[in-house]
């Protein structure tokens, strides 16, 4: 029997397929999901012949519901999406890797999809595309976006990069599966905010890590370029207040990710932030009226 070796160095038998029927292994990265994780568990169920679970450093019952599900479970702290994404990767027993988050669940027309896939001896596609929609204040949105999930970890393995993590197909063959990945990501107002201004931190850094220069057009046109795009072209104005919400959160996004990478810019060629400033206040020039 073939033995391949995983990321994490442990010997694995290559057992991808059985009998020309695709063996398929769900890698969901998790932390604190105790009320979101036991769904997408189940919503992958018929199909997954292995649901693996890495825990970044859960404080609540995430890790100990996995495995009351029948999940196999992994603890590894927090090192960075993409890098976890490979960790449970390499975690899984089979090639074939669904990533799956927490809050996301196929349709039935993509469960089928999945498992007409597995029995498919003749598909020569390394990936797969599905079609993810999300949600916001109670709505489902009417459109999404085409994001590769599905991957032959012999092949492809998720590029390591601090945010937008996705597996790196280069110019391999990528297929598309009919139905729907839903994405219950919405939790509130705030909580969006705070992930925003948490992946904005990633944006700036990966920019700045990159050499990308900052430019003051960029910081000008890309909040209103997106507004205009998630607001007229992907229609949110006919979701109301949840539509209009996205629209300038995305806004929103744009100028933060820009003006954090600017501020990193400015640190590193010698500016200084107030906390560093030690010399007397400066006095008002006065204003004439």
């Amino acid at each position: 029997m073939d033995v391949m070796v995983d990321r994490s160095g442990s010997p694995r038998p290559d057992g991808s397929e059985e009998g020309g029927r695709k063996k398929l292994s769900v890698a969901i990265i998790a932390q604190n999901e105790q009320e979101r994780i036991v769904k997408a568990i189940e919503s992958c169920r018929s199909f997954a012949d292995e649901i693996v679970v890495v825990d970044g450093g859960s404080t609540d019952r995430t890790a100990e519901i996995a495995a009351a599900c029948g999940c196999s479970v992994y603890h590894n702290p927090w090192p960075g999406y993409a890098k976890q994404r490979n960790f449970a990767a390499g975690k899984a027993r089979h090639d074939w890797i669904l990533m799956l988050d927490t809050d996301e669940f196929p349709d039935e027309e993509l469960i089928r999809s999945i498992h007409l896939w597995k029995l498919d001896a003749g598909a020569r596609e390394d990936a797969y595309r599905l079609y993810r929609i999300g949600n916001f204040m109670g709505k489902w949105l009417d459109r999404g976006e085409y994001l590769v999930r599905l991957y032959d970890r012999r092949r492809i393995s998720v590029v390591d990069t601090p945010v937008h993590e996705a597996p790196d197909v280069g110019g391999r063959p990528v297929g598309t599966l009919p139905g729907i990945l839903w994405h219950d990501g919405f939790r509130s107002i705030e909580d969006h905010v705070i992930r925003f201004n948490r992946y904005t931190n990633l944006e700036a850094e990966k920019a700045f890590a990159a050499g990308k220069p900052f430019r003051l057009y960029r910081l000008l046109a890309r909040p209103s370029l997106r507004f205009v795009q998630k607001y007229f072209v992907q229609g949110l104005f006919r979701k109301g207040l949840a539509g209009l919400t996205i629209a300038v959160l995305w806004s929103y996004y744009e100028y933060l990710a820009q003006i954090k990478h600017y501020e990193k810019r400015r640190l590193s060629a010698g500016g200084r932030t107030p906390a560093q400033h030690t010399g007397a206040p400066e006095r008002a020039t006065p204003v004439s009226m």
